[in-house]
């Protein structure tokens, strides 16, 4: 059986390859993908502001299992697995030997991205998830969808969803916090939401009134529209005044501008957390005051993928919330494998907010 994958040859350029679709080894799964998202991480690795300047694109994804390994049973929660059965995968290895594994730090693995970093020309070629099929190693936590969970909201668990769950419990808020969350794209929804549910009061901030509009249907308590605080002194400002001059106890930065990482450090209270995580591009730099870090004891977590359980808490987190929350409204384009750049240049060009990759 031969399996379609897209290919960017060079930032900006798009091509199609086909490979045999490879038999699974002890502990493979073989899936069939059924929808990708596009993620921010793809953006920039389309427009060359990422490490990754060609090979396979997409890790957002949802799809039925095809072949099942010698010796996979269950899903990594201990849910029994059969062909057929919808799972969604970490699109990063777990090794659990490497030492940063055996300190705990799963997110971190030194050989996080041994697979997704391949050309798909490299066995078993489909590395990445713009495809027709995926192949999940051994070092890949994967559970199954929840029946009542649409393809395309399931899609979006792995990365986006998983990883502000995972960045907000790191920061520990809980009831009664007040958190600024900058940025209002995919994870500033889904860090809306996951902050709600902890009862925190959340202030969101972004320029796009579409968005943060949204973001109120999901429960943002205040927004601050860029457009109307034009200044950092102004949105800083704002935020005091919607904390009893306090500062927030915590701030999320999900923008990935630079800028915003300087401004949310002013946005929080003395001795606040600022969890970022949306700056992934190595070189870009800015200004940095650390004496008024070090005077205001402001702590800095910075957030890369997540603690592959979270997968899971994310899949559960959008069955039992899929009729409270608008969780239909946060994807508003559908392209089929063939359209893939024109997925992409939308997507660049904001044309639309989130878009997805159907195969079915």
């Amino acid at each position: 059986m031969k399996g379609k994958i897209v290919v960017m040859t060079e930032p900006g350029a798009l091509e199609y390859q086909e490979y045999d679709v490879p038999a699974p080894g002890p502990g493979d799964v073989i899936v069939k993908v059924l929808c990708s998202n596009v993620c921010g991480s793809e953006l920039h690795i389309w427009s060359g502001e990422h490490p990754k300047k060609s090979g396979g694109l997409g890790h957002e994804t949802v799809g039925l299992v095809h072949q099942l390994g010698e010796g996979v049973v269950t899903d990594n929660a201990g849910q029994e697995l059969k062909v057929g059965d919808r799972i969604a995968a970490t699109y990063f290895i777990a090794c659990q030997h490497c030492p940063t594994c055996q300190s705990g730090r799963l997110n971190l693995c030194e050989n996080a991205y041994s697979f997704w970093a391949k050309q798909p020309e490299e066995y078993p070629h489909f590395h990445t998830t713009f495809s027709t099929h995926y192949f999940i190693h051994p070092g890949q936590f994967f559970y199954k969808v929840p029946d009542n969970v649409p393809d395309t909201l399931a899609a979006g668990a792995n990365c986006a969803l998983s990883q502000v769950y995972y960045g907000i419990d790191q920061a520990a808020v809980s009831l009664g916090h007040k958190v600024v969350v900058q940025g209002a794209g995919g994870l500033g929804i889904y860090a809306t939401a996951i902050l709600k549910s902890k009862g925190v009061d959340v202030i969101v901030i972004d320029a796009d009134p579409s968005r943060l509009a949204l973001a109120a249907e999901f429960g943002a308590d205040h927004v601050i529209n860029m457009n109307d605080y034009k200044t950092k002194q102004e949105r800083v400002a704002a935020v005091r005044e919607l904390t009893n001059g306090q500062g927030a106890d915590a701030c999320i930065e999900v923008a990935g501008v630079p800028a915003a990482f300087a401004e949310g450090l002013e946005l929080v209270r003395s001795g606040g957390k600022f969890v970022t995580m949306g700056n992934v591009t190595p070189g870009k730099t800015i200004d940095i005051d650390p004496g008024f870090i070090t005077r205001q004891q402001v702590m800095i977590i910075p957030v890369m993928r997540y603690s592959p359980e979270y997968l899971h808490k994310a899949l559960s987190f959008l069955s039992k919330n899929i009729d409270r929350l608008p969780f239909n409204k946060m994807l508003d384009a559908e392209y089929s494998l063939e359209n893939v750049k024109e997925a992409l240049t939308d997507s660049m060009e904001r044309k639309v907010t989130r878009a997805t990759i159907l195969l079915k």
